[in-house]
């Protein structure tokens, strides 16, 4: 019997962030919730599910697809009448008790996210969610219900979620099983290494996701349908940023994005650099005038910003500088297609300088999908560098992130001699393992999402 199998017909996919939305749902203090992320993560899918799942009827208005709805804020927010024009609209009542109430692309709507304020202190047994890929930049102070909505990000899926979307039962259980002290039989994996590098080329959108499942009995034709529909969703994301922020500032932010595959490629040492401002835009050399279109892509969820700092002490946020970070791309599928690195070259991980950046961009999306809201990096000087520090228990942990299994690290050891820190973490292609003679822990790449595992 092989020791893996799938499931004979693919389960809808599972988010894990249903079960933050189910806390959310419990709260006794629950306020209406508002849920964040870039276009392409599933904030649509999960609030679906999580309506079909959890509560006696959901209602579900887009005001993006119909402008009717929006015209039922114009009059006033009074909640109560809302909800009762609403009824007319959705042709069916609305159980402010036992129903859920979402608001999906509720930037095309600003007096409805302002109506939340008015949900919240007069309805507040009315479960309400809204959505909104733009958020933050679409809206003034005077718009947003400031101290009367919850928050919840979404991001595209981890590579836990790739495996238990995919249909890898048994590969997942293991994988949320693993322990520091634990070991990971060869066989297991040798399978979490190749569906890994596959994860590399699909990256974390379910729609993306989708198209892998339903064309995964023929490996080759399902990467070459995953990249046409990566490609369709660059041009869609081109096009939301002319959309949405005015000409000149488009091709100031499409230039940025377009830029960071590129700047992430010139790593010397196939780490990731510190992110360059020449070059970019002709005539256009310094932060400042870059500041604003990376601002934009931060906020909208294109990008992940990862500060450098020259302290490894706690805390890490007085010693940011506002132009000295890293940019990756928020998902590593799209960073593929962008960067124009063909299927079959992420699976034979034959990619030279390509292969660093390639895996630290992974890293950093897998921490960021497990909860962290802000990364930093660490440089002392021009030859030292640690690509992450992470803080665990109070204490500032050095985490270097090796895309083969060579794990010596020159800039590891300065940052332990100077700082003391109680382990290090070296993430790598090799198996997990602890190191009690020099107090390292070492990581499979597959597993960064995972830090720190328990013991």
């Amino acid at each position: 019997m092989h020791f893996f199998t799938k499931w004979s017909i693919i389960s809808p996919m599972k988010r894990f962030i249903s079960e933050q939305l189910n806390a959310w749902k419990s709260a006794k203090d629950r306020k209406p919730l508002i849920i964040r992320g870039a276009r392409q993560v599933g904030k649509t899918y999960s609030l679906k599910a999580f309506g079909s799942e959890c509560f006696h009827r959901y209602h579900y208005v887009n005001f993006e697809e119909d402008g009717r709805p929006a015209k039922i804020f114009e009059k006033d927010l009074d909640p109560i009448r809302i909800i009762a024009e609403l009824s007319f609209y959705l042709n069916r009542p609305i159980d402010t008790v036992n129903d859920l109430l979402v608001f999906d692309e509720i930037q095309a709507c600003p007096k409805a996210l302002t109506s939340l304020k008015y949900f919240c202190e007069k309805i507040p047994q009315l479960a309400v969610c809204s959505a909104g890929s733009l958020l933050g930049l679409s809206f003034g102070a005077e718009s947003f219900p400031v101290g009367k909505v919850d928050f919840l990000n979404i991001y595209p899926m981890s590579f836990a979620e790739f495996l238990q979307g995919t249909g890898e039962t048994q590969a997942f259980q293991i994988f949320m099983g693993c322990r520091l002290s634990g070991e990971i039989p060869e066989i297991v994996h040798d399978r979490l290494w190749e569906l890994l590098k596959i994860y590399f080329v699909s990256g974390g959108l379910p729609e993306i996701i989708n198209t892998y499942n339903l064309h995964q009995d023929n490996l080759f034709s399902a990467l070459q349908a995953v990249r046409e529909k990566q490609n369709n969703l660059v041009l869609a994301y081109e096009a939301d940023i002319a959309k949405h922020s005015g000409k000149l500032n488009s091709m100031h932010i499409g230039r940025v994005w377009r830029h960071v595959p590129a700047q992430l490629a010139l790593g010397q040492d196939g780490s990731a650099p510190k992110f360059k401002f020449k070059g970019i835009i002709p005539g256009v050399k310094g932060f400042q005038r870059l500041s604003g279109p990376i601002d934009w892509l931060q906020t909208a969820g294109l990008i992940i910003k990862c500060p450098i700092i020259e302290r490894g002490s706690i805390p890490f946020t007085p010693y940011i500088k506002e132009n000295f970070f890293k940019l990756y791309l928020f998902d590593v599928g799209i960073l593929g297609a962008i960067a124009k690195i063909p299927p079959r070259t992420i699976l034979d991980y034959d990619y030279g300088s390509y292969k660093g950046y390639f895996v630290e961009n992974f890293v950093a999306q897998e921490f960021i999908c497990s909860g962290q809201d802000q990364l930093f990096c660490w440089q002392e000087g021009r030859t030292a560098e640690v690509e992450f520090l992470r803080e665990v228990d109070g204490r500032a942990i050095p985490i270097e992130v090796k895309s083969g299994g060579v794990t010596q690290s020159k800039s590891l050891d300065i940052f332990c001699r100077k700082y003391s820190p109680p382990f290090r973490v070296i993430i790598s292609a090799g198996p997990l393992r602890q190191d009690p003679r020099y107090n390292v822990h070492h990581y499979p790449i597959y597993l960064a999402g995972r830090f720190p595992l328990p013991g």
